[in-house]
């Protein structure tokens, strides 16, 4: 690569989370939380993704989600339930368990999308969760993991703070699986 071409970058800023998608949510986060000591984890059951397409067709996911976070960085645990289609789905289905995807969190949506479609990534799953749009692109960089971005909303932005907030001021044994909403 030549050191004095200008590089375009296609996704905003640093990675904002990585995206682990598991077999068994509650084994996970024992594991995460007792062997790794990251937590407290923050548990979102039974969610359903809707409206969201994958590989160009409408679907309905429904998914359990834990958050915590380590330092900044915030991990994402993902279980699929069912056998409806979804990125998550084909990603244990090809016999694979764990990082999944990097997620890049932004104020400007459309423009990230443009720019993503104008360098060729293809649409592998979009949708919305509870207001908040988001995208997985097949960006052909490294097998097995994908990119992710995620709109950055208020509702976003709080729990995106509260669960890295509850990160720092955790003491590594007090209450490691909470429960939002």
């Amino acid at each position: 690569m030549d050191d004095d071409a200008p590089m375009t970058r296609v996704l905003p800023g640093r990675v904002r989370q990585n995206g682990y998608v598991v077999a068994d949510l509650d084994t996970t986060v024992r594991h995460w939380t007792s062997t790794l000591g990251v937590g407290p984890w923050f548990m979102l059951r039974n969610l359903m993704l809707e409206p969201s397409e994958y590989r160009g067709g409408a679907v309905s996911t429904e998914v359990s989600i834990a958050l915590a976070n380590t330092g900044d960085l915030q991990i994402e645990l993902i279980e699929p339930h069912g056998t409806s289609p979804s990125c998550y789905r084909e990603f244990l289905d090809a016999g694979h368990e764990g990082l999944h995807h990097l997620a890049w969190w932004t104020d400007e949506f459309d423009a990230t999308l443009g720019r993503a479609a104008a360098s060729g990534w293809g649409v592998i799953q979009s949708g919305d969760l509870m207001g908040t749009r988001f995208c997985y692109f097949d960006t052909q960089t490294h097998p097995g993991t994908i990119a992710e971005v995620m709109e950055l909303t208020d509702a976003g932005r709080w729990l995106a703070s509260h669960v890295r907030d509850a990160a720092a001021e955790w003491d590594g044994s007090t209450d490691p699986v909470r429960t939002l909403f």
